[in-house]
């Protein structure tokens, strides 16, 4: 695993960080009465996360504050080219040009948690921040949380659950959150779990790897790959409740911070 810092947070009250290259400059944001409608907007996961984000490798140029560059504050909303949380998500991933706002190598749940924080620039204590470890949270997911006992990562361990090899670029961290909590809904419907009984009677328990109107292909309980015609089976049910367990109360919450951080340190490369 690549050397990715700290990473913070308190999944009760989460915080979260990530290292990754400078935000630079010339982003937009609501300004006045307008900044004031943000609150609820975004989810307090991603704004915590973008601030330890900002705070590693964007205050350099923008200041703590987010006004050391001349005709740019963040905190106030004066800053052009970004009227959009689309264009202010653009701009930070691909830079703007005659800038020193470069393009950057950010993933997508990077770009969401800077997004949300620059809308709400001032409104996150830095000093409640809670830092969590990667490493320690390797630790318990192949240890104590049992994670590993289902989940594959880079090539090691079985398929019977999703592989999250890639789970922190593709999952924002407030999204990690809900799925560590055991959050009704957490689970995306493409990884909730079937059932499925064919023709002869025979149930079959299992993951589902991709689904289109005439055929669904699973991985079963026993980590075989099946693939069947929808209208040859008697039942098809897709579960409603997930077989991940919830570790709000099994972890601690320094437990599942570092388990969090492991999780969103996990971007496809080994």
């Amino acid at each position: 695993m690549t050397d990715l810092g700290t990473i913070s947070s308190r999944l009760s009250h989460p915080r979260l960080v990530l290292p990754a290259a400078a935000l630079m400059v010339a982003l937009t944001a609501p300004g006045g009465a307008e900044a004031q409608d943000n609150v609820g907007r975004y989810e307090q996961t991603d704004i915590e996360y973008g601030a330890t984000l900002y705070n590693m490798h964007c205050i350099a140029c923008h200041g703590e504050n987010g006004d050391l560059l001349p005709e740019i504050n963040l905190r106030t909303g004066r800053f052009p080219n970004s009227p959009s949380d689309r264009d202010l998500g653009d701009n930070i991933r691909n830079g703007l040009p005659d800038t020193a706002m470069i393009a950057t190598e950010y993933t997508d749940s990077e770009v969401t948690a800077l997004v949300a924080y620059v809308r709400n620039i001032g409104s996150v204590d830095l000093d409640s921040i809670l830092i969590g470890d990667p490493i320690r949270g390797q630790g318990i997911f192949e240890g104590t949380g049992e994670c590993a006992s289902c989940h594959r990562v880079f090539g090691r361990g079985p398929r019977a659950a999703p592989d999250l090899s890639n789970i922190g670029a593709i999952r924002t961290a407030s999204q990690l959150e809900r799925s560590l909590l055991g959050t009704a809904g957490a689970t995306i419907p493409i990884n909730r779990a079937v059932r499925v009984v064919t023709a002869d009677g025979t149930a079959i328990n299992g993951r589902r790897l991709n689904e289109d109107t005439f055929t669904v292909q699973l991985v079963d309980e026993n980590e075989r790959l099946v693939s069947l015609e929808k209208a040859t089976l008697n039942e098809y049910t897709i579960l409603e409740t997930s077989a991940m367990p919830a570790y709000a109360e099994t972890l601690s919450d320094d437990e599942r911070a570092d388990v969090l951080a492991y999780l969103l340190s996990l971007k496809g490369m080994n």
